[in-house]
């Protein structure tokens, strides 16, 4: 089966992908809340969370590695909680200077920190994990299912077709430019100009492929509105949960309960 390099679903034949992704869905939504309302400095609830999601990654048939590799894209967005090291207040470990500033870095800001690091890290793989073993269009599905609005279902939908559209933009302007661009065959020979020759030439990619994509969107939307769109991409209803899919759900809702508890017990 061809796999577009945009689309995170890997196909298995695991349970997790024969769940029904209505039932995914919450379960993901339940487990990324609980592990954002698990208080800070909870590490035995912070363990118990991975080692689920570690538990179910292998479970799935993606592998650890495959989820981990992707999980790290976080940490550049989780530096955002780094100044919390040194603006909680607690006891003091160390202190530096910058640029004439003395910052002194906290024992508490420092459990702050990396437990804001651990949740996000954590909560990334579990989406990952919905994203990799539920096709898109099962996930929008299953949005409908739970009653998230129509309107914000109907933007999910679109913006994931259109980065489609766009990628194929991209390639066709990669395509003309390999085309008319000459090869010298000779290693060590660099093609092009200097650096601000090239950055002129990437911003007019740019901009052309901006204005292609913007194009050939509106030329997707006139045709979907003479087929009959009204602002919802209709499919067929779900059928009704079955017995295994609502003990799967229960016992799922169930234990992220039981450990939400736990970590108001646990929990700084």
């Amino acid at each position: 089966m061809h796999v577009h390099f945009l689309d995170p679903y890997r196909p298995r034949s695991s349970p997790v992908h024969r769940l029904d992704p209505r039932v995914k869905f919450v379960l993901a939504l339940a487990f990324i809340f609980t592990t954002a309302l698990t208080p800070i400095g909870a590490w035995p609830v912070y363990i118990l969370l991975l080692s689920l999601v570690l538990a179910l990654e292998i479970l799935s048939g993606l592998g650890v590695g495959y989820v981990l590799r992707r999980a790290a894209l976080a940490f550049p967005f989780v530096l955002a909680a780094l100044p919390l090291v040194f603006t909680s207040p607690g006891s003091q470990l160390f202190s530096i200077t910058i640029f004439g500033w003395e910052l002194t870095a906290t024992a508490e800001g420092l459990v702050h920190f990396v437990s804001i690091a651990l949740k996000s890290w954590i909560s990334v793989q579990a989406a990952i994990l919905l994203a990799a073993s539920t096709p898109f269009p099962d996930l929008l599905t299953a949005m409908r299912a739970v009653k998230i609005p129509r309107l914000l279902v109907a933007i999910f939908g679109l913006m994931w077709r259109y980065l489609f559209v766009l990628a194929d933009e991209t390639l066709r302007l990669l395509r003309a430019r390999a085309a008319r661009s000459g090869h010298a065959g000779l290693s060590g020979v660099k093609l092009g100009g200097s650096l601000a020759w090239r950055a002129r030439v990437a911003g007019g990619m740019a901009g052309n492929l901006f204005t292609r994509a913007f194009e050939r969107s509106d030329r997707i939307y006139l045709a979907m509105l003479s087929r009959g769109y009204d602002g919802e991409v209709r499919a067929a209803p779900l059928p009704a949960l079955d017995t295994q899919d609502m003990f799967v759900l229960a016992g799922g809702l169930g234990l992220l309960a039981a450990l939400f508890l736990l970590s108001l017990l646990v929990g700084g």
